[in-house]
């Protein structure tokens, strides 16, 4: 039996960039009907187009005071990454279909300059947060993925599917999904209950370009 993760620490909120553009969301829907179509069983494992975000931060917070200093923290954040992009756009381009130890099926960002900002922003939004006593997660260096299906979203999927078989999803391997302008950070729940539109609960938000 593996021992179970120090439950206390474990991440039950993040930080989340939303992907809102319905060019990407549709070519992700896409991809995720071509895959069903080969294997049914993977309709489980897919994510809901309204849940499509890519990750900046994860963290453990467990209380409301805790809640609302992260509330604070992100809010704090504001001015920094204000600062970081000086006014300038942030095109983040989705190119490509990757995965993680073929249990966790992402489309990649196309590295060039808006993405070293996303990294540099991840960066210091984790100090921030740090600095004000947060636990966050990941000590591994930030990779900025869209996850779009994963094994681990049904027990049941995985007593039946132990990878997910990379040739599902060949034909869009090197596919291009999109651009998403960076226009909003979100501080999200892992475990509350979901919106009506499938995106998560939300504590608060930071809206750049404004």
């Amino acid at each position: 039996r593996k021992k179970k993760k120090n439950k206390q620490y474990q991440p039950n909120y993040f930080i989340s960039l939303p992907i809102t553009n319905p060019k990407i969301t549709g070519s992700i829907q896409a991809v995720q009907d071509a895959i069903i179509q080969k294997d049914q069983r993977l309709s489980k494992a897919m994510v809901r187009s309204g849940s499509l975000h890519v990750t900046m931060l994860v963290m453990h917070l467990s209380n409301e005071e805790e809640i609302s200093i992260a509330v604070g923290a992100l809010s704090d954040s504001k001015v920094f990454v204000d600062d970081l992009l000086k006014g300038k756009r942030v095109d983040l381009s989705f190119q490509g279909i990757d995965h993680f130890r073929n249990q966790v099926g992402f489309v990649n960002l196309a590295e060039n300059d808006h993405t070293t900002v996303l990294k540099e922003t991840a960066e210091t939004m984790k100090k921030i947060f740090q600095e004000k006593g947060i636990m966050t997660g990941e000590e591994r260096a930030f990779k900025p993925h869209l996850t779009f299906m994963k094994l681990s979203k049904s027990t049941e999927l995985r007593k039946q599917v132990k990878k997910i078989d990379p040739s599902l999803y060949e034909d869009f391997k090197n596919h291009y999904f999109g651009d998403e302008i960076l226009h909003r950070f979100d501080l999200c729940s892992m475990f509350k209950k979901k919106q009506p539109n499938g995106y998560y609960y939300c504590e608060s938000s930071i809206v750049f370009g404004k």
